[in-house]
Parts: C-alpha cells; structure tokens; sequence
C-alpha cells in the first residue's frame, strides 16, 4: 500500500506542476500556446501590422528553439477593427483554442469589448496595443498590462510642448470618435483647465467615415495655429494631406499610433509632411543616427529574413518586432512556471528592461501598481527623409 501510495503522489505532484497542471490551458511540455487579435483589415489594417511583426519575430524565436526549451503557438485572428468581432475572436481563443494568455491585443474598441470576458475567465491579456487611459487602472484591470505609453500621458507631452512653443495660439484637435481619440482630448482638458475652452477647438469623425477633408477645412477656419490629429493612421494620412492642400501652415502633431513613415507619412505624402511631430519610443530605421547601432542592425537582419519584401519604413513593424521581445524576456522570467498566475507577474516584474531599438535613457519597468510597459517619450519631426529627434526623454511619472 506504501508503494502505491508513493506513485499516486508522485503522479498527482506531476500532473500539478507548473507546466503540466490541468487548470493551466495552453502549456505542454513542448509549447504554450497564446492568443492575439489584430486589425489585419479595416480602417486600422496599417496598425494591424504590428500583429505582423509580432509573428515574424515569434517565428525567428521559434527558429532558434523557442523559450526554456518551448516554442510558441502564436495564434492570431482577424477583427477588421469591429468590436463585435473582437468578442467572438476572444471567446474562440479562450474555449475552442484554449490559449494560456492573450499576448499583444491591439485595438482599444475592441479591448474594452473583450476586457470584461477574459477578467471572468482568469485569462491575462498582457502588453495590449492600446494607450486608453482607463487599462491604467490596475484595480478594475488587474489582468491587463499596456504596450503604449498612455494617451492620456503623451496628449499632456503634446500640450505642454504647445503651451511652450505656441503660448498665446489657438489649438485645434481632430480626434477619433472612441476611447483613443477622446482620450488625448482629454488630457489637453486636464493639462490646460480654465483655458480649455478658449484655446482648443475640436472636431470628431467616426472610423467609418471616407474622408475627413471637411473637418480639416473646418478647423482651418477657426484660425488654430497647431493641429493635434489623435486617431489612426488612414485618417491622420488625410489629414496631413488637406491640410497641406489647403493651405494649413500649423504645427502638425500627430499621436504615436499614427507615427509611421510607410503607415501615415508616405500616404499623405512625404513633402506634405514635412514640420509633423510625434512623440516616439524608438529609433527611427531612417536615421542615419542609428546606422551602425547594433539593436539597429539586428532588426534590419531580422526585416530581411522573416519581413521580405515588406516596408521597413512602417513602424508598426517594429512596434510589433519590440513586442516579440518584451514576450520572449516575460517567458524567460517565467522559467518552468506557466501558470497564468505567474505570467501575468512576471509581466508585472519587468526591471530596468532595455529593448535594443528603442531611444537611449527609455528603460521597460512594470510592478503590481504600475502596468505601463511604456511611460517615456521623446519628441521627433519629419525633416522630409528623416525623423529628428529633439529635447529629453519625458517621463510619465513626472508629468
């Protein structure tokens, strides 16, 4: 009876290991599984290439034998930027394709669709696509860390930049009718107060809206010296552009979703670009600043093997390539512990990380009350063949 006694232990004690318990869905032996879902179509498809860099580095992680000897089944879906598709994306991961985690969810519409459900389910969604304030809160988020420095944060960047530079201007501010967009209207309200209403004038439009040439025209109109375009690449492209047709000679902002060349620059044409600014985590691959960089190299090596034929030029990309990186440091940090337990503290663990593209001084650094994997910036503009960084690197924390 002893002897029986000691294999039945010795069973359970394995089958209730890190990596084998029954409760933990997604990990075997030899893989973990996890779960993403992008814009891949859509009015967010530029953005949705971030899901693309995500992969291409996966697959080079894999190539290389995967983590603690795992590789990753990275499954992605497909939501068009629609809420509704999100939800049943998210509950086909969860229940059919039984992920361990979500990893990179990218879309604030459709996060907030889905943030509810995977809370209910235990199931962490770490480093999520979207900088909506609101996933700051670690108390009704408590499963949830951010990939983007948040909007909230880095519209304070933009209007103190612009109280700065344009003290006694007019601000105008084009803004997407969601969660993103109302976002960084709200954070020129929080930074300017009183003056809010005197300084800024504002204009909205939908993601299912062809064109938004006459909200542009519109804001012209008002005689705003700067224009603030918070929204997704498509439509700060057109908005870049009329406003050049048109005239406009603002101070153009646009916010670091739409900060890509290939994404939302080359659209709205790179002449018609050029003065833009953007607040930026990373070094830009045009740069001849970074040409000899090793972390530089290294993506561009990288871009030429599992990217090919793609445009470099698109940061969503390398977005997407720095989002493999933090995932391979969190999996490391894990060890033979992949219960989501763990996961999601390890996620919330991250010390002093440097991710090799990124500007220098920009360090990753999470804990159990702050979520934000981002919360530095630094200010660059478009010179018309490259971005040129200026000032210091700013802090959330100090905003």
């Amino acid at each position: 009876m002893l002897v029986k006694w000691k294999i039945v232990a010795a069973l359970t004690l394995f089958l209730s290991g890190p990596a084998f318990a029954a409760e933990e869905p997604g990990v075997t032996a030899t893989e973990i599984k996890i779960g993403g879902v992008f814009p891949f179509s859509g009015p967010a498809s530029s953005i949705g290439l971030v899901g693309k860099g995500l992969m291409a580095y996966i697959q080079a992680l894999n190539d290389r034998g995967g983590v603690n000897g795992r590789k990753i089944n990275y499954i992605a879906y497909d939501d068009g930027y629609s809420p509704p598709k999100a939800v049943e994306h998210v509950r086909k991961l969860v229940e059919s394709d039984e992920v361990s985690f979500m990893f990179g969810q990218l879309g604030t519409p459709g996060i907030s669709a889905t943030a509810k459900y995977l809370k209910a389910k235990g199931v962490p969604s770490v480093a999520i696509v979207s900088g909506s304030s609101k996933f700051t809160d670690v108390t009704n988020y408590p499963l949830i860390t951010t990939g983007l420095v948040s909007y909230d944060t880095e519209g304070k960047i933009y209007a103190k930049y612009l109280t700065r530079t344009l003290p006694n201007a007019k601000y105008a501010i084009l803004y997407q009718n969601d969660d993103l967009g109302k976002d960084y209207l709200a954070a020129f309200k929080a930074f300017l107060g009183k003056d809010f209403d005197r300084k800024v004038v504002s204009a909205s439009y939908e993601v299912t809206e062809p064109t938004i040439d006459s909200q542009i025209t519109n804001l012209k109109s008002s005689g705003a010296e700067a224009l603030v375009i918070a929204g997704t690449p498509k439509f700060a492209a057109q908005a870049i552009r009329q406003a050049s047709v048109i005239g406009w000679k603002a101070t153009v902002i646009i916010n670091f979703p739409s900060g890509s060349v290939g994404g939302t620059l080359a659209p709205a044409g790179l002449d018609k670009s050029v003065g833009v600014i953007v607040g930026t985590t990373n070094k830009d691959v045009l740069d001849e600043t970074w040409k000899g960089d090793p972390g530089m190299q290294a993506y561009r090596a990288f871009f030429d093997k599992y990217l090919q034929g793609a445009d470099i030029t698109n940061g969503s990309y390398l977005t997407g390539y720095q989002q493999g990186i933090l995932l391979e440091q969190i999996l490391k940090q894990c060890g033979d512990d992949l219960s989501r337990k763990n996961i999601l503290a390890q996620a919330k663990n991250l010390k002093d990380v440097v991710v090799p593209t990124v500007l220098p001084g920009i360090k990753v650094n999470t804990s159990e009350t702050e979520n934000m994997i981002w919360t530095q910036m630094r200010l660059q503009r478009w010179t018309g063949t490259t971005w040129q960084a200026f000032g210091e690197v700013l802090d959330a924390r100090s905003e």
